[in-house]
């Protein structure tokens, strides 16, 4: 056989083989939220898509306007791991999401808060009581308003909740339709900066305010690879950027619509760095599901432990 003739005997068969590993080429779908800065940073500079390269997969970034709506995309398929506060998965799981915990970040009480309007005569949580007060439902938000709320004597049921995504709740709090806003960083600190709004009770003492990373039951159980390796990046860029707060928060300003000294403020208040989630940290997330249970939020109680890796629940999804 001639080097000709072997040449095009063996073409089509490295063409099918080149197709063939184009299409089992895997994408991780990231659900984000804007206000989630070091996700925001890692889309902008593109390490992660560096990181994955070499495992033959590539990234899409889906983003979201806060938690719970990245939990309905992550349950419906068109996400593959998201980021989110506490409560959205409580709200979910109770809903009967299918997904698993694969990491958390510190706690950061700091980075949320109860703020009023600048000449507000309200001084106290206890003078919340009757009054209207904005939140986005199911966000983390909403376990810190719970506990505030119960360390002044008061009840959930005391206040007048008003459920809106932050951007409309900004809007109200600034026309004076509500009296008070529970809201998190950078949104915090815009709002502090910008409209002069006044801390009522952030989340210290009261709160922990944890950060987790959720990934699709089965995508989690395919592709631990893919996982490390977003986590590895991760904890890379989270180096990077309180190494360097200054010129981290001035690459992410303008992806975030906000200017440089606000998202610095709002990076102060957050400690970055990915860890894989500990009994403790899964024990704090059962007293949240527990008290939303106990106050009528979600409709049945929830086991946590049902979402945490290696658990029955989890191990069956896989299979």
């Amino acid at each position: 056989m001639t080097f000709r003739s072997l040449l095009r005997w063996t073409a089509p068969l490295a063409l099918a083989v080149f197709a063939l590993n184009a299409t089992a080429q895997t994408t991780l779908r990231i659900g984000f939220q804007k206000s989630a800065s070091l996700l925001t940073l890692q889309k902008s500079n593109g390490s992660l898509e560096k990181k994955l390269a070499p495992l033959g997969a590539t990234v899409k970034w889906v983003e979201f306007p806060a938690g719970p709506q990245l939990l309905e995309g992550l349950n419906l398929g068109a996400v593959d791991v998201g980021f989110v506060g506490e409560a959205p998965p409580i709200f979910a799981q109770a809903a009967g999401a299918k997904f698993v915990y694969i990491g958390f970040d510190p706690a950061a009480p700091e980075a949320e808060a109860i703020v009023v309007p600048k000449g507000s005569a309200i001084k106290s949580v206890a003078e919340l009581k009757g009054r209207k007060v904005a939140l986005n439902k199911g966000s983390n938000v909403h376990y810190l308003l719970v506990k505030a709320l119960e360390k002044n004597g008061l009840k959930f049921t005391d206040v007048q909740a008003v459920y809106l995504p932050p951007a409309d709740a900004r809007a109200a709090f600034e026309r004076g339709a509500v009296d008070a806003w529970v809201i998190w960083d950078p949104f915090l600190a815009a709002v502090e900066k910008q409209s002069g709004a006044r801390l009522l009770q952030d989340g210290r003492g009261i709160v922990n305010n944890y950060a987790y990373y959720l990934a699709e039951r089965g995508f989690a159980a395919k592709h631990p690879q893919l996982v490390q390796a977003l986590f590895e990046d991760t904890q890379a860029q989270a180096v990077a950027l309180k190494a360097n707060i200054k010129a981290a928060a001035a690459v992410i300003a303008p992806l975030q619509g906000l200017e440089p000294e606000v998202v610095e403020k709002s990076l102060q208040r957050y400690e970055f760095g990915v860890k894989p989630l500990t009994p403790a940290v899964a024990a704090e997330q059962q007293k949240i599901a527990d008290t939303f249970h106990a106050l009528g939020l979600i409709p049945k109680p929830i086991r946590v432990a049902d979402a945490l890796p290696g658990s029955a629940t989890v191990a069956e999804a896989a299979r």
